[in-house]
């Protein structure tokens, strides 16, 4: 039960730093190696995430992303997400993760 919750935790913590994001440019690059640029227009509790005006970064290998606008992708596909990095507030971060591993030590 310990485990469960910590991993809710964690998900809050990411889906609520993602939130903070929304109307942001990022780059979201997938598992099938497929990187994506866009505006991040939603995210959700699974951290699902849709994007819209987007572009591939390797259109010569993804011809066909060429006409996609806007797109929802699973957020079980996702490798990494590249962030601006003058919207990133570290010292947030680093205190929810401090504030967590309390909370795991307890």
């Amino acid at each position: 039960m310990l485990m469960l919750m910590c991993v809710c935790v964690r998900l809050q913590l990411f889906y609520s730093f993602f939130k903070s994001l929304v109307g942001k440019d990022v780059v979201v690059e997938l598992k099938n190696d497929l990187s994506i640029c866009g505006t991040l227009h939603s995210v959700d509790q699974y951290l699902n995430i849709k994007l819209t005006d987007i572009s591939v970064t390797d259109p010569e290998k993804y011809p066909h992303m060429l006409s996609v606008k806007n797109c929802f992708i699973r957020g079980s596909v996702v490798r990494y997400v590249q962030l601006p990095a003058d919207e990133v507030d570290t010292q947030l971060l680093q205190d929810a993760a401090r504030k967590e591993a309390m909370q795991q030590k307890q």
